[in-house]
Formats: structure tokens, sequence, C-alpha cells
């Protein structure tokens, strides 16, 4: 019956985010800008350095373009304002009633939110890309047991990048603001996940930092999948160290959670 609840809740978020269609529109123009952007900056570099790069120059390129495409899925910035008000204005007391477990309905409406924005953006940026000139374009991945990885990678990225979210909304009922926790995810994530730059081009000092931390197996790991950056057995071995990431999060979310609503004090009639 639980998961009943969970299943109907993510195909009501996944219809509702599928509606806003022209603000999909829109942020497509600007991943495209953006894309663009990053593409001619690593051009740039690449054209200067001096030392062989970790990884290609079509390889960042098709990496900067998964990044523009599945924006919505692996950023720590989205977030649903609905549930932030919920915990603020003391409307959680009308899902405490719900005879359903709360951590499991936020966590299915993150998932239908993220996928719904990915699905509206991500087919458009894909189709134009594959057809741009070297060094523009999209290159595909050098098989297609990279590519199945590649999906199955991204999904546990996706599981991944929800359990993490849901700490921000969880932190909020403690500080009551979500202000600081987006802030402070969202800048350090962004970052530690290689949506700044790809992790094998960054210090080798910082990578084994990076690499201790969950958040660059929700799109640097995926990317570089893809590109074939990473090779199938090592892909398959990420894969499970991302399983165990996720059970570890979720457990976290269930515990911290679970006494965060102990402690709710829901004042007025």
């Amino acid at each position: 019956m639980m998961m009943k609840a969970y299943i109907s809740v993510f195909k009501l978020r996944i219809s509702n985010g599928l509606q806003y269609r022209a603000a999909a529109l829109a942020g497509v123009g600007t991943q495209f800008f953006f894309g663009s952007m990053f593409i001619m900056i690593f051009q740039a570099f690449y054209a200067h350095t001096v030392q062989e790069p970790p990884m290609t120059l079509e390889q960042v390129t098709s990496y900067t373009w998964l990044k523009q495409a599945f924006l919505a899925l692996v950023i720590l910035w989205l977030r649903d304002n609905e549930l932030f008000q919920l915990i603020t204005s003391g409307n959680i007391a009308y899902e405490l009633c719900r005879p359903s477990d709360l951590y499991g309905l936020w966590y299915a409406k993150l998932l239908a939110q993220r996928l719904s924005s990915a699905l509206l953006r991500c087919f458009p940026i894909l189709i134009v890309v594959l057809f741009l000139p070297a060094p523009y374009g999209l290159e595909l991945p050098p098989d297609f047991t990279s590519f199945l990885l590649f999906l199955a990678v991204l999904t546990a990225g996706l599981l991944l990048i929800a359990a993490i979210s849901m700490l921000i909304y969880i932190s909020v009922f403690v500080t009551m603001s979500p202000a600081g926790s987006l802030l402070l995810f969202s800048v350090f994530g962004e970052f530690l996940s290689g949506l700044v730059i790809p992790v094998p081009l960054m210090p080798e000092w910082m990578q084994r930092i990076v690499y201790l931390l969950p958040f660059h197996w929700t799109a640097d790991f995926p990317f570089r999948v893809f590109t074939g950056n990473i090779s199938a057995a090592e892909a398959v071995s990420g894969l499970f160290s991302q399983l165990l990431w996720l059970a570890a999060l979720v457990a976290l979310g269930k515990i911290t959670m679970g006494r965060a609503l102990r402690r709710v004090v829901v004042q007025g009639g």
C-alpha cells in the first residue's frame, strides 16, 4: 500500500511538471549559451596546455553538453518551494496526518520534479549538439555497453542526488530558513560534483578530497562513463559504490527526519 502511494505521487508530479513547456524552452536557450561558453573556455585552456590532459577536448566537450542536457537531474539548487513552505509555515501538520512515511512521499516528489524538468530539456539539447561540427558537438559513447552503463549510473546518480537534496529539506526543520542550507549545499555540491570543471582536471590533492565524498557520483562519474573516460569495469564497480552511498544517505535521511519530526512544534489554531 505504501509503495502505491509513492508511485501515485510520483506520477502526479511528473504530469504536473511536464506542463511547464514554455519555461523549459527558455531554459534550453540558456543552457545552450552556457554550454557554448564553457566549451570555448576549455578550448582556450587546451590550446595553451603543455602537459597531456587526463581528458581529451572531445571528451570534455561531450561532458559539458551532458551537463547542460541533464542539469535538472544533477544540480542541488533545484528546489521545491512547496516543501519549504510546509516546514516554515507550520502546514507540515497536515503532512503528518497522512498515513504514509513522510520521507518516502517527499523523496518521490523530488524525483518526479527533477525527472520531468530533465525530460523537457534534454532531448532538444542532445538532438542539436549531435549535429554540431567538431569540436563543438557531442560524441557518442565508444560502444553500446558504455551507453547502457551510462543509463544505469545516471539513474543511480539521480536517486543519489534526491537523497542528498532531502538532507537540505530536513535541515530546515532546525534552521527554519532554506537560504543557508541551499547556499551551502549548492556552492560546495556543484563544485565537488564536477559541474564547474570535470574532476580529472582538478589538482590531485583536491581529487582525493572529492573522491571521499558522494557528490561526484551524481554527475562527474556518469558523464565520464558516457565519454569513455571511465572503462566498463570501473563503471560497474562505481555503480556498486553509488548504491552503497544511496543506502547510507537514505538511512541517514530517515534517521534525521525522524528525530526532527519528534521535535516539531506547530503553533497557532
